[in-house]
C-alpha cells in the first residue's frame, strides 16, 4: 500500500503517504503498541457521565493533532523552507505528545500523582519500539522528541511552539473537538484563518499576521469558555475528587484489605518504581475493571466512592467562589455536620475544591503580533486579550444531595 488514510469525524480524511519519509514515520509510529494504547484512554476522563457524547480518544485527538501540524508548516514552509528539516520530529512529536497518559487522562495525573509529559519523554527515550522507529528516522531524533515533549526545548523555536505553546496544535484541536463532543457550539474556531495568519517574527519565534487577530481573540474566548463550561463544569469536579479520593482510600487500606491485580499493585503501592510494562498495561479498561471489583468487594469507605461514580449518584457541588476564604471553610464544617447528622461519613462525601484559571497567559510564552516592521505582544494590542489575561478564582463546596436543603437555608442565611 502507498499509504494510509484515517476517517476523522473533525477534519475529514487525513492522508499518509508511505513515500514521505516523515509520513511514513509517523504511520510507524501510529502502528506501535503504545500509540494503540490511547485508543483506550478517554480524552476527556469522567467528562462522559456529564457530556453523554464526550467518549472519544486520546488515539483521535493525537491523529487530529498531526494533521494541523502538517498543514501548519504547510503555511509556513513557502517562506521559511528551512523548516522542512524538522518535519520528522515535529510529527513524531505532535502524535507522541499525549502518549504519557495514564487511565482518564487528566483526571489520571490527579488520580494517581502522574506527569503526563514526564511520561511521554520517558516513553520516547526508552521503548524500544518508539525508539528504534525515530532513530531510525534520523540519529538523535528520539531524545529531540523526548526533550521536545517533557522539558519544551528544541533548537527552533517554530517547531517547538507548534507542539507547545498558546497557539499550538494541541490546543487547536482539543478545543474544536472537545466541544464538538460535548455539544458546545462555541466551541468552533476559525481554524483556516488562524493557519494562514501564522508568520515567524525575526527572532525565529512562531507570531502571527494583524489580519489573524480576530480569530485569534475568538480562539481565546473559546478556551475560556470550554474552561468555564466544560474542563471545569461542577459535575466533572465531583468526578475527580471521588476519583482521587478512591485511589488515596485503596493506598491507605492496603494490599492487606484492598484487591488488586499485579499491575495495579503497582500502580497503588509501587509507584515510585513503576515499569514501562506496568505503565502501558494500566488504562480505562483495567481502571474501570477495578473500580467495579471494589464497588462489589471493597471496604464500605472505598466501595462507596466507586458506587457513586459507576452508577452515576454523584454528589452535589455548590459554587461558593463569591465568599471570602473564611466562610467557604465554615460552609465545609457546616455540610460536615449537616452530613454527619444524616448518616454519612463527611470525609468520604464533603470537600472545598478550589482553583484558579485565565483565559491567556501573556508571560507563559505569549502571543505576539508581526506585520513586517513592528513586533507587538498581543495583549497590549487587544483590550479582548487583556482582559483574558486575569485570573479567575473557582471554588465549590461538595456535599451529598441529602443535605442540600438545609446547606442552601445555612447558606441564604
Amino acid at each position: 500500500m502507498s499509504g494510509r488514510t484515517y476517517h476523522d469525524p473533525l477534519h475529514g480524511a487525513i492522508r499518509l503517504e508511505r513515500s514521505d519519509p516523515a509520513e511514513a514515520l509517523a504511520i510507524a509510529l501510529i502502528d506501535t503498541a503504545p500509540f494503540q494504547r490511547l485508543r483506550r484512554i478517554r480524552q476527556l476522563g469522567p467528562a462522559y457521565l456529564t457530556f453523554h457524547g464526550a467518549e472519544f480518544s486520546r488515539f483521535t485527538h493525537s491523529l487530529g493533532v498531526l494533521h494541523l501540524a502538517r498543514l501548519a508548516l504547510a503555511q509556513l514552509a513557502p517562506h521559511h523552507p528551512e523548516l522542512l528539516e524538522h518535519r520528522g520530529v515535529l510529527y513524531a512529536a505532535a502524535l507522541l505528545h499525549d502518549v504519557g497518559h495514564g487511565p482518564l487522562s487528566h483526571s489520571g495525573e490527579e488520580m494517581y500523582g502522574l506527569n503526563h509529559e514526564a511520561w511521554s519523554g520517558r516513553l520516547v527515550r526508552e521503548h524500544p519500539q518508539l525508539r528504534g522507529l525515530l532513530e531510525s528516522h534520523a540519529e538523535g531524533c528520539a531524545d529531540a522528541v523526548a526533550d521536545l515533549l517533557e522539558h519544551g526545548r528544541y533548537p527552533v523555536q517554530a517547531i517547538k511552539a507548534l507542539v507547545s505553546s498558546q497557539l499550538d496544535c494541541d490546543r487547536l484541536d482539543y478545543l474544536q473537538r472537545d466541544g464538538y463532543s460535548t455539544g458546545a457550539s462555541y466551541g468552533r474556531l476559525d481554524l483556516q484563518r488562524i493557519l494562514a495568519a501564522l508568520t515567524l517574527a525575526p527572532d525565529g519565534a512562531l507570531a502571527v499576521q494583524p489580519k489573524g487577530l480576530m480569530a485569534v481573540e475568538h480562539y481565546l474566548v473559546v478556551r475560556n469558555l470550554m474552561y468555564r463550561s466544560v474542563y471545569n463544569h461542577r459535575l466533572n469536579v465531583v468526578c475527580n475528587w471521588l476519583l482521587r479520593r478512591l485511589i488515596s482510600v485503596a493506598r491507605q487500606l492496603g494490599p492487606g484489605r484492598v484487591w488488586a491485580d499485579a499491575v495495579m499493585g503497582r500502580w497503588l503501592w509501587e509507584r515510585g518504581s513503576l515499569d514501562l510494562a506496568s505503565f502501558l498495561a494500566n488504562d480505562d479498561i483495567r481502571t474501570g475493571y477495578h473500580l467495579e471489583r471494589w464497588q462489589e468487594e471493597g471496604p464500605k469507605e472505598l466501595a462507596d466512592p466507586c458506587r457513586r461514580l459507576l452508577e452515576r449518584r454523584l454528589l452535589k457541588a455548590t459554587d461558593v467562589a463569591s465568599r471570602d476564604r473564611g466562610s467557604q471553610l465554615e460552609l465545609l464544617a457546616q455540610a460536615r455536620t449537616l452530613a454527619s447528622q444524616a448518616g454519612f461519613d463527611p470525609d468520604g462525601c464533603c470537600a472545598l475544591e478550589q482553583r484558579q484559571t485565565r483565559g491567556y497567559h501573556p508571560y507563559a510564552g505569549g502571543l505576539r503580533l508581526w506585520d513586517g516592521r513592528t513586533l507587538q505582544a498581543l495583549e497590549q494590542r487587544s483590550p479582548l486579550v487583556h482582559s483574558l489575561s486575569e485570573p479567575a478564582q473557582l471554588a465549590w463546596l461538595i456535599h451529598p444531595a441529602e443535605v442540600a436543603p438545609k446547606l442552601r437555608r445555612f447558606l441564604d442565611s
